[in-house]
């Protein structure tokens, strides 16, 4: 008898065991989780995490994190299960195997929204996940970074309750752990926090990470390096004082190798750091331009294409933004070439956007300045993109202001002219005035003007008495004698004509 009692035990822990590791299986798969679902699977596996045998608990809680992971209406099929405070109360009793797979469903909740990740910590999981940081099992430590990342990205206020549960003092001590992945998570963590607001940034700040992130910019490991750059970057965006305590801590020019790195997303977040640098004050971006950065990040927007130039773009156009002599620096470096080329090449309105923005921020500053970007044949492009039907309004808005910053700068008329024929008037209000300007000092271009065709089609205007427009063009006419304008002017043929066919010839 004691032996078929044994026998009956012996085979249901078999079903069990089997049970619970066919779910995991086929919950691996996205086409049965539906299937699992409508079968009840989650009220079958929550008492699985009380088995007396470990291996089925485990099991167990890695089937519920593959389903929760899989969409969020799982994820608040498991919180409505009241499965969490079971998850919870085990992570501080179980063995390590148990504990990674408890926090894989603690992250699997926390990642589709705010309202599953706050679910999490209301069930008192960032004590327990916090402890799990000062585990001995490198793996333990690695998923419990995990959830604790998941949990902080979503907003400022879940980022302060990991901050306050103490993880970050742990996660920069697991940045210096051998193991890789292990660094890679705590980093990606670090990074999630630091996003939502200087204060938080500081808070990781003070914990010492800057330095031990910085060690790592040149580990040969890709995945590293992507959430070293993010979490410094993370860090720099916030304010100038954070921005230069990432710089002290050496990371130039050592940085500039890594936008030649092999990893796409590498090279993006390098671009992105060093934009975020660049953005505060004309001081960092000096110091980002003696390091050799803007030919660096020139070569970088050359060899690049959509999203990951983006970065790139609109550092040239931060750096130029603040004085004459750093736009300059942009020119040498043959900045505005590479940004004519993404001007032209990009499909995206984003990128176009972000391209003629860094343009105007170019040529804004003086007639040298503006001649530099007019040389690339931009201005046509940049009207192009303003007359765009199906453009988005970001990228006709920045069009046409960078139309008018350059255009109010420039007096290389060459680089003007084609403008007269294509420009509506609010831009042709701008062209018409530079000519203007120009014009009544500058015989040569006076010739020029007429020879082109410039002065018949400035006849052909039809602007408002009395506005800028008119005047612009007054002033024009002015620097020519009345019958040059007279015979430029639409109408004059006909009149010649006319005066042809009633002049009577002296017999």
């Amino acid at each position: 008898m004691s032996r078929q009692v044994l026998q009956v035990f012996e085979q249901y822990q078999k079903s069990r065991t089997q049970f619970v590791q066919t779910v995991a299986e086929l919950a691996s798969r996205p086409q049965n989780i539906e299937t699992l679902q409508n079968a009840g699977v989650m009220s079958l596996l929550r008492p699985l995490l009380l088995d007396i045998v470990p291996t089925i608990q485990q099991t167990a809680a890695l089937a519920l994190g593959r389903l929760a992971n899989y969409n969020d209406d799982l994820a608040e099929a498991v919180v409505r299960g009241d499965i969490l405070p079971q998850l919870v109360y085990s992570l501080a009793e179980q063995n390590r195997f148990y504990k990674k797979a408890a926090a894989f469903v603690l992250r699997a909740v926390a990642k589709h929204s705010p309202g599953l990740a706050q679910s999490v910590v209301d069930c008192g999981a960032l004590d327990a996940l916090v402890i799990c940081l000062e585990e001995f099992d490198p793996g333990v430590k690695e998923s419990a970074a995990w959830a604790l990342g998941y949990i902080a990205r979503h907003n400022a206020e879940l980022a302060q309750a990991v901050v306050d549960a103490g993880a970050v003092p742990l996660l920069v001590l697991c940045i210096q752990e051998p193991e890789m992945a292990l660094k890679q998570i705590a980093a990606s963590a670090l990074s999630d926090i630091c996003k939502h607001s200087p204060e938080l940034a500081q808070t990781v700040v003070d914990a010492g990470a800057i330095a031990h992130l910085a060690q790592m910019i040149l580990n040969p490991d890709a995945k590293l390096k992507r959430q070293v750059f993010s979490a410094l970057s993370q860090i720099a965006k916030h304010s100038v004082d954070l921005a230069e305590m990432v710089v002290e801590a050496e990371i130039f020019p050592a940085i500039l190798t890594c936008l030649k790195d092999k990893d796409e997303y590498v090279k993006k977040n390098v671009a992105t750091l060093i934009r975020e640098i660049a953005k505060h004050t004309p001081e960092l971006s000096q110091l980002i331009v003696n390091a050799g950065g803007v030919a660096a990040v020139v070569d970088y927007i050359g060899e690049s294409k959509s999203n990951v130039r983006l970065p790139g773009i609109m550092m040239l156009g931060y750096v130029a933004a603040h004085s004459e002599n750093l736009a300059m620096a942009v020119i040498v470096s043959k900045g505005v070439v590479q940004l004519a080329i993404a001007l032209s090449e990009e499909q995206e309105d984003h990128i176009q956007a972000a391209a003629a923005w860094a343009l105007g921020q170019i040529g804004r500053h003086s007639p040298e300045h503006a001649k530099a970007v007019a040389v690339a044949n931009v201005l046509p492009k940049l009207l192009q993109c303003y007359l765009r039907a199906d453009a988005s309004e970001d990228l006709q808005t920045k069009a046409k202001k960078a139309l008018k910053n350059i255009l109010q700068k420039c007096v290389h008329l060459p680089a003007l002219e084609p403008l007269l024929h294509d420009a509506p008037p609010n831009i042709l209000k701008h062209v018409v005035g530079q000519f203007s300007k120009v014009l009544p000092h500058d015989s040569k271009a006076r010739r020029l003007f007429v020879t082109s065709g410039g002065l018949k089609k400035v006849q052909e205007i039809k602007a408002e008495p009395g506005s800028a427009l008119s005047e612009y063009i007054n002033a024009i006419n002015n620097c020519y004698p009345e019958e040059i304008v007279k015979y430029y002017s639409p109408g004059y043929s006909d009149a010649l004509l006319e005066r042809v066919e009633q002049y009577a010839p002296k017999v």
